[in-house]
């Protein structure tokens, strides 16, 4: 039989047949184990602002099991025991995840992030007691940048290989057979070089900034990560800001800064920092956060009022504050220049306008494209709803509490401790100071590049009776 008549023959068209249909077999079971995508859809907003995804797992979710063991191998990487509360993280009782951590199938169950990790205040009244989450704030206690830290110190250690990650995964898992391979050979090996390569690429600026620490964030990742612009080695370290109650601030600019003047495109470019990319942000799932977060109420004060002061403290508010602070006040929501706030200028002077010119040109094509980002020259003057909560204070962060915030720059503390979710109800902020707050916090030092507390001297020449009525009065709003 010459070549021609064989490749005619029923035999070749049975071994074509066959080949192919193994072929699909083999790509159908790939597909499903690798990139097979089914996303959870939660019913409850608020289930869906906790664990809900805004499109990170694709691009960058971290394969489920072996998350799972990662504080179990590399607990020595933890600055305290309890896995990913030892980084901060607010863990519900019963609850298989964090909030702010998600967890969908992409070929196999990843984890992810969302907004709500950054956006959950811890609060205990006492050492003893068990704490209190209020959605929608800024988070107290979760450092982000240690998260990431801790998962790329894992991928440098040797211990990160398939043999040990494997013994603790089967440990607690009896993982199918077929997954055993995969994790073995390939996913385990693939999830190390993603994370080393992550580092490298994405992450390449950090370790030349000073660290963030709980409760902050900086903005590098939007220029470095999502738009690549090279490094100009400026410090954007800035606290997590407030997000509830977005119906009452519409109109209002949005960031420390007042970057953008729109609550979605500020919502959706946070996905992206987070890890998500183009073609994996779940554009629908971040709007209806944004919708949610309308109508969110600011938390009420938790704590006992003095209603008598609180009521003297009103018309000292509205001589002093009112303008900057309170709901139809003449500037607030408006950029106070830096000249005149006196803050610390690093993070205002890392977003130039030739950065926010990239951005709204960065998503062009794309249906919910970027079109209101800005420079300005200095910081925001923010509704105080909810500001009980918002401590430490500024943009920054650099003022632990009301009190201070009434001191002259110079009498506020130098070197303080955040991260500590016990309430100092006295001080209108978070304990800052004693030997549990050094155990559990993070250390923050004022004379540290973006950490100045210097400016906003209002209101600290009032005198000592008239700051105790305002800090009661700013406990109501």
């Amino acid at each position: 039989m010459n070549q021609f008549s064989y490749f005619r023959s029923r035999r070749f068209h049975r071994l074509l047949v066959v080949s192919l249909v193994l072929i699909a077999l083999i790509g159908t079971f790939f597909w499903y184990k690798l990139f097979r995508t089914v996303i959870t859809v939660y019913s409850d907003p608020l289930e869906h602002f906790k664990y809900g995804s805004v499109g990170v797992e694709v691009p960058a979710g971290l394969p489920y099991w072996i998350w799972v063991v990662l504080p179990r191998i590399f607990a020595d990487k933890l600055p305290g025991p309890g896995g990913y509360v030892a980084l901060g993280a607010s863990w519900e009782m019963g609850k298989e995840m964090p909030i702010g951590f998600t967890k969908e199938i992409v070929g196999i169950p990843r984890v992810g992030v969302n907004c709500a990790g950054c956006h959950t205040t811890s609060v205990r009244s006492a050492p003893n007691e068990a704490p209190q989450f209020y959605f929608g704030g800024p988070t107290s206690r979760f450092q982000p940048q240690g998260y990431v830290r801790f998962l790329f110190a894992c991928a440098h250690d040797d211990r990160f290989t398939s043999a040990n990650i494997m013994k603790a995964i089967l440990a607690i898992y009896d993982m199918p057979y077929i997954d055993r391979v995969l994790y073995r050979f390939l996913i385990i090996p693939a999830t190390k070089s993603a994370l080393l390569k992550e580092e490298k690429v994405d992450y390449y600026w950090m370790p030349e900034r000073p660290d963030w620490g709980p409760g902050r964030t900086d903005m590098n990742p939007f220029q470095r990560q999502v738009m690549l612009l090279p490094d100009d080695h400026t410090v954007g370290s800035t606290d997590v800001m407030a997000i509830w109650n977005e119906r009452a601030h519409e109109g209002l600019a949005h960031h420390s800064d007042g970057l953008n003047t729109t609550l979605i495109e500020s919502a959706r470019s946070a996905a992206l920092a987070a890890g998500a990319t183009k073609s994996s942000i779940d554009i629908p799932a971040i709007d209806r956060i944004a919708a949610w977060l309308m109508d969110l109420p600011a938390p009420k004060y938790a704590f006992a009022l003095d209603q008598a002061l609180a009521a003297e403290g009103q018309p000292i508010f509205a001589q002093h504050c009112a303008a900057c602070h309170a709901f139809g006040g003449a500037r607030t929501g408006t950029v106070i220049s830096l000249a005149e706030v006196g803050t610390d200028p690093h993070r205002n002077k890392h977003w130039p306008q030739s950065s926010a010119d990239a951005f709204n040109k960065w998503a062009n094509g794309y249906p919910w494209a970027f079109h209101h980002f800005r420079a300005t020259d200095g910081y925001l003057s923010v509704p105080l709803d909810g500001v009980w909560l918002r401590a430490p204070y500024l943009h920054n962060g650099s003022v632990p509490n009301m009190r201070e915030m009434l001191l002259p720059p110079e009498q506020r503390s130098k070197v303080f401790y955040r991260g500590y979710d016990v309430y100092d109800q006295a001080n209108m902020g978070f304990v800052s100071s004693g030997p549990q707050a050094v155990l559990e916090g993070f250390r923050y030092d004022t004379s540290t590049v973006g950490n100045s507390n210097q400016g906003h001297t209002y209101g600290t020449d009032l005198s000592d009776a008239d700051k105790q009525a305002l800090i009661e009065y700013l406990k109501t709003l």
